[in-house]
C-alpha cells in the first residue's frame, strides 16, 4: 500500500528579531509578563517594503529542493496553509509556483488558521496515495505582522512571521503519514477571528477606523478551548491505534503557547525530551510552527521515529497526525 512519506523539509524565518524588551517599549507589558505566559521570549518580524508570505515560502522550498537534489519542475503541487496570502487572490500557491519555477505543478491555498500545515499535510496525503502524484511540496507559513494590532498587548506579544516547507513523496514501507484526525467547530469564530475584510463586512474608511482588519482574540475563551482540544486528540490518535507514550519519538505541537503545550504532553503521558519547542525564539507563527519545528529538530529525527504532530487553530480547527518520520539525516 502507498504511503505519503516526508523526504526533505526547509524553513524559513525573517532576519529582524522583535524582542520582549522592544515590546515592552510599544505597549504595556514586560518581559517577565509575557514569558511567564506564554514561553515566548522573542519572535521575527519580515521587514520590507513588498514583501509577502511568498518570499518566505520560496526560501524554505528552495533549501528543501536543494536538500532533496530535485529541481522545481519535476513538482507536481504545491499547497500551502496559511491565512496571509500575498492576495485575496490569486493564490499564494500560484505564485509561489511561478517564482520557485515549479512549471509542471497545480496547487491552492487551504485556510483553517494554525491548524493550516496538518490540514494541508493531511490532504496532500490522499493525493499520494491515490498514486497520482509522486511529489508534492507542503508549506506552512504566515506574516502574522501584517494583520496584528501593536496596540492590542493580548496579540501583539503572541504572533510572528515565517514558514517551512516538506515534500512528500511516495513509498512502500512502513512508513510516513499513518493517521489523521482532524476536527472543526465554526461556533469558535466568536473567539478568535479577524472581523473584517471578508464579505460579510468589506473594507471600508469605517472598518479600517475600527480597528478590524486585525485578529481579535478572547484569550481565556481560546486557551480553555485549545488546551481541551489538542490534549484529547493527541490521545485519541494514540489510544485509536494502540500507540503508548513509550511508542512516541516526539511530540511535535503547535507552538501558540508553552502552557498547552505541556498540558497535552501531560495528558499523553510525555516527558519534556519528547516535545519539541521553539516558542521562544519564534513565537506563534499560526501555520509555520509545526514545519519549522520539524526543520529545527531535522538532525535530531530517525527513521522509523513515530512523531505525533497537533494542533489547535482559530474557526476552531484542531487535530492530530501520526506520522512515522523517513529518513536519517545525512
Amino acid at each position: 500500500m502507498i504511503k505519503a512519506a516526508i523526504t526533505a523539509v526547509g524553513g524559513c524565518v525573517p532576519d529582524y528579531v522583535l524582542t520582549n524588551e522592544i515590546l515592552s517599549t510599544m505597549v504595556d507589558t514586560n518581559d517577565e509578563w509575557i514569558t511567564s505566559r506564554t514561553g515566548i521570549k522573542e519572535r521575527r518580524i519580515l521587514k520590507g517594503e513588498g514583501k509577502g508570505l511568498s518570499d518566505m515560502c520560496i526560501a524554505a522550498s528552495e533549501e528543501l529542493l536543494k536538500k532533496r537534489g530535485i529541481k522545481a519542475e519535476e513538482l507536481d503541487m504545491v499547497i500551502i496553509g496559511t491565512i496571509t496570502g500575498d492576495y485575496t487572490f490569486p493564490s499564494t500557491s500560484n505564485v509561489v509556483c511561478d517564482k520557485l519555477g515549479a512549471k509542471n505543478a497545480w496547487g491552492f491555498d487551504l485556510s483553517a488558521a494554525c491548524s493550516g500545515f496538518i490540514y494541508a499535510l493531511a490532504t496532500g496525503a490522499q493525493f499520494i496515495e491515490t498514486g497520482r502524484y509522486k511529489k508534492i511540496l507542503v508549506i506552512g507559513g504566515d506574516k502574522m505582522s501584517s494583520i496584528i494590532d501593536y496596540k492590542d498587548r493580548a496579540t501583539c506579544i503572541i504572533f510572528g512571521d515565517g514558514a517551512g516547507a516538506v515534500l512528500l513523496e511516495p513509498t512502500n514501507e512502513d512508513l510516513g503519514v499513518k493517521d489523521f484526525i482532524l476536527k472543526a467547530d465554526g461556533a469558535g469564530r466568536n473567539y478568535l477571528c479577524m472581523h473584517a475584510g471578508g464579505s460579510v463586512l468589506p473594507p471600508s474608511h469605517e472598518t479600517v477606523d475600527a480597528r478590524k482588519h486585525y485578529v481579535y482574540q478572547e484569550g481565556q475563551a481560546v486557551f480553555k478551548f485549545a488546551v481541551k482540544g489538542m490534549a484529547d486528540v493527541s490521545a485519541e490518535i494514540i489510544e485509536k491505534n494502540k500507540l503508548k507514550a513509550s511508542d512516541i519519538a516526539w511530540l511535535v505541537p503547535h507552538q501558540a503557547n508553552k502552557r498547552i503545550v505541556d498540558a497535552t504532553a501531560d495528558r499523553m503521558g510525555l516527558g519534556p525530551e519528547k516535545v519539541m519547542m521553539n516558542i521562544e525564539r519564534y513565537g506563534n507563527t499560526t501555520a509555520g510552527t509545526i514545519p519549522l519545528l520539524l526543520w529545527d529538530y531535522e538532525k535530531q529525527l530517525k527513521k522509523g521515529d513515530n512523531l505525533i504532530i497537533s494542533a489547535f487553530g482559530g474557526g476552531f480547527t484542531w487535530g492530530s497526525i501520526w506520522l512515522k518520520w523517513a529518513y536519517d539525516t545525512k
